[in-house]
Formats: C-alpha cells, sequence, structure tokens
C-alpha cells in the first residue's frame, strides 16, 4: 500500500470520525424536539425501560452523513492520485464500492421507514416481517442486478484455506441465492446486535478496521476507503452511544451498517472470510434462531436466560461495557483470523 493510499484512507477516517460527532450537535436535540424516542422493545431486560425509554433514536443519521461525505472525499483524493480507473477491471471495482454503499444506503432507508412508524404510533413494532422481507430481498435483487449489468458475473466464492488447502468453488447462478439469503441474514444480525449501548458501534468499528487492512492486501482501494469511512463513522458515533448512551441509532443506522458490513465483503469477492470477521453478529443472530427451535421443541424451555445472546450476559450480572470490551475483543481475534487467511492465501 502506498503513501497516497495510506494518506487518502487516514483522511478518510478522520472525516468521518468529525462529521458524524459534529452532526451529534444539531441532530440529537432536534430528535428531541420531535420526541423520536426510542420504545424499547419488551424481548429485552426488563430495566432498559426505566433507563433507556425516551433516549433519541435515529441517530444513525449522524453517521450515515459522516461516512457519506468521507466516502466521497476519499473517491476524489484516490481520483486526484491516479489510483481509480474507469477502464476495465478498474470499472469493476469502483463500481462495487459505489453499488454497495449504494445498497446498504436503501437499507439504511427501509429502517427508516421502521423507526418512522414505531416513533409515530409509540410502539416497539413498526414494519411487518413480510414487509421487511420483500424490501430486503428487492435492494438484494437490484444489487446484483446491477452488478450484473456493469459486467461483474462471477459467481464463485473463493476459501483462502491455509497453504495448498485454499480453493474455489463456482455456485453458477445459486450463487445469488446463496448469497442473497446471506446478505439478508447479516444485514439483520447487525440489527440485532444493536441493543446494548455502544455494541453495534463498536463491534462495527473492529469489523471495517480488519477489512480495510483486507481490501488493501486485495488492492482494492476503493473499498478500503470505504471501510476506513465505516470505522472512522462508528468511532464518532461511539462518542454520542457509549454507555450511557445519549442517543441510539436506530434501525436506520443498523440496517445501514448491515448493508455496508455486506457491500465491502461481498464487492471485496471475500465472502469466506467475511463470514469469519462477522462472526459477532452471526453468532448474536444465531442465539435467538437456536432459542426459538429450542422453546417450540421443548414446549416452553429456553437455552439461554434471554437473546440475543448479549441479553443473557446482562441477565448473568454483566455491565453494558463489559460485554461490548469482550465482544469486540472476540470481534478483533475473528478479524484478525480473516486477515491472516488473506494474507497466507497471496503469500502462497
Amino acid at each position: 500500500m502506498n503513501t497516497e493510499t495510506i494518506w487518502a484512507l487516514s483522511v478518510t477516517a478522520i472525516v468521518a470520525l468529525i462529521v458524524t460527532y459534529a452532526a451529534g450537535f444539531p441532530i440529537i436535540p432536534a430528535l428531541r424536539r420531535l420526541k423520536f424516542g426510542q420504545t424499547i422493545l419488551d424481548i429485552g431486560p426488563k430495566w432498559h425501560k426505566d433507563k433507556k425509554q425516551g433516549t433519541p433514536t435515529m441517530g444513525g443519521f449522524m453517521f450515515i452523513i459522516g461516512i457519506t461525505l468521507a466516502f466521497g472525499l476519499g473517491l476524489f483524493m484516490l481520483w486526484q492520485n491516479g489510483l481509480i480507473s474507469f477502464d476495465g477491471f478498474g470499472r469493476l471495482r469502483f463500481w462495487n464500492a459505489v453499488s454497495g454503499f449504494a445498497m446498504a444506503f436503501a437499507f439504511g432507508f427501509m429502517g427508516f421507514l421502521d423507526d418512522w412508524i414505531k416513533v409515530r404510533k409509540k410502539q416497539n413494532e413498526g414494519l411487518t416481517v413480510n414487509q421487511k422481507l420483500f424490501m430486503q430481498t428487492l435492494i438484494v435483487s437490484v444489487y446484483f442486478t446491477s452488478r450484473i449489468i456493469a459486467g461483474d458475473v462471477s459467481t464463485a466464492i473463493h476459501f483462502p484455506l491455509p497453504g495448498e488447502f485454499s480453493f474455489t468453488l463456482d455456485l453458477w447462478y445459486f450463487y445469488y441465492i446463496v448469497m442473497g439469503l446471506g446478505i439478508i441474514y447479516i444485514v439483520n444480525a447487525v440489527n440485532l446486535t444493536d441493543g446494548i449501548d455502544g455494541l453495534c458501534s463498536s463491534v462495527t468499528v473492529v469489523f471495517a478496521s480488519a477489512f480495510m487492512v483486507i481490501c488493501g492486501l486485495l488492492g482494492l482501494h476503493e473499498l478500503s476507503i470505504l471501510s476506513a469511512a465505516l470505522a472512522g463513522g462508528c468511532i464518532g458515533f461511539l462518542i454520542w452511544n457509549f454507555n450511557p448512551a445519549k442517543v441510539f441509532m436506530g434501525d436506520t443506522g443498523s440496517l445501514f451498517l448491515g448493508g455496508l458490513v455486506c457491500a465491502i465483503g461481498v464487492g471485496a469477492r471475500a465472502e469466506f472470510v467475511m463470514v469469519i470477521a462477522a462472526a459477532v453478529y452471526i453468532w448474536e443472530a444465531l442465539t435467538v434462531m437456536i432459542q426459538t427451535t429450542y422453546f417450540k421443541i421443548t414446549g416452553g424451555k429456553r437455552l439461554f436466560k434471554m437473546t440475543p445472546i448479549h441479553h443473557s450476559f446482562e441477565m448473568k450480572g454483566w455491565k453494558e461495557t463489559k460485554i461490548v470490551l469482550v465482544f469486540s475483543g472476540i470481534g478483533a481475534v475473528f478479524g484478525l483470523i480473516a486477515i491472516l487467511l488473506v494474507y497466507s492465501d497471496i503469500a502462497w
């Protein structure tokens, strides 16, 4: 990675951080004036209602603004230094980053609709499950269609395992079904991770940092810039969102973040390592599925105290800050594994 790229990454992350943090000064009071307070879900610990009820939500607008501006600036810096090409693979590389960002923006808009309905009706249910699945399927379909039109027709997934064990599997048209379901799963998993102060933001900083390195190793400058913007935006938001949170990101923010996580991983054609680096999100959603299945099979028994799993640790007496630290640490371990797999595959 050359000096120009490193400089662009640094500026992108810093701008995303500063803009996101600064956006909190006008946006948080505005959300309070509009009475856009969070209605706490009944599935969470009971004490959340006392401590968090009414905290401004839809704060995701803060990092959506910061990440958007920083991403645009970062791309401009790459273009100025001749690091963006609009011919051949360079054009696909650029389009994968831009179309992925557009997909994340669409997920964020869906989250906004969900938040808006909750706020207006003063309840914890917005869009119905069927409405969400329809919109998510539509968003993913448009994303893949745009990539195909742009010329990215590869349907292979690469598994960068140690040494000679690396292999590539071509799924043909099944790729779009498998990855479509994967994107929807991960986007909703990121949404489920947003359950306590600072958790989703912190885990996403770790994921974005890992993929900033991975995309750099793969020579995907545009996606490295997007990863840097994501990391910086989440850090800027954490200043407001860390316990005790002054604002929540809402579905507006969490679905946007989930869209970016998938946009970066799938856009880099690093689907396998994306799953590894996203282990915390995936486990959070998996515990909900396991709990629900176990509850139905056993006629009302529970395997975990509460799901998503971070609530189970709360029920055991863990402080929110400890959960955030431990989960982010676990994410860092899996992020490092993902980086090492990509590095060893390139070196081999």
